[in-house]
């Protein structure tokens, strides 16, 4: 693509980000009607969030346009999609908010379901493991991932096994992400 093609692109995006509509449950986060498809090759997206099994993989990117918006789009390698929007002056804040926002509705939310075994690789751009335990375990509660961790797994204290420390061993061991950094800011910090 072209500069002039690239810029008319970014164009297009900023028009369509400005009728998405805002929940109360998505805070800060706008959303369309649908995902919208759109092609992102020479958009340049910043990668939040990458899960990979043997058969694919699934992306989570950002892509930052003139006006300050930050849109955050999928990719499962064959379709980019763009899910939500927000204004927000720090992007590895509304990195955080947005994992939050997915892991609390498994994508539903946004108009996406996370469904399967957990990924056997991830990369992320926070290096905050507690956050990313965390963003994990919502995103596998009550799922087909959790039965992958075995019987008991929802299970907590000395009764059972502990689902959280489960998924926070799995995690080391199929993480890669910048050093450990420090605490990533939450939607309770703001939320209020």
């Amino acid at each position: 693509m072209n500069r002039a093609g690239r810029l008319k692109a970014i164009d297009a995006l900023e028009q369509r980000a400005k009728q998405f509509r805002a929940r109360d449950e998505i805070w800060p986060f706008r959303v369309p009607h649908d995902p919208i498809a759109f092609e992102s090759a020479d958009l340049k997206p910043r990668m939040v969030l990458r899960m990979e099994w043997p058969s694919g993989a699934w992306e989570l990117s950002t892509i930052a346009l003139p006006s300050g918006i930050l849109l955050y789009c999928d990719s499962d390698g064959q379709e980019s999609r763009i899910l939500a929007s927000v204004k927000r002056g720090n992007p590895a804040e509304a990195d955080g908010f947005f994992l939050e926002r997915l892991a609390e509705s498994r994508g539903h939310q946004f108009g996406i379901e996370m469904a399967g075994p957990p990924p056997v690789r991830v990369r992320s751009s926070i290096g905050d493991r507690e956050f990313l335990a965390d963003i994990f375990v919502e995103l596998f509660e009550g799922t087909e991932a959790e039965l992958s961790f075995g019987p008991g797994a929802e299970a907590t204290g000395s009764e059972g096994k502990d689902f959280r420390a489960d998924v926070a061993r799995w995690l080391e061991t199929v993480l890669t992400a910048p050093a450990a950094a420090k605490r990533q800011p939450r939607l309770a910090d703001v939320d209020g």
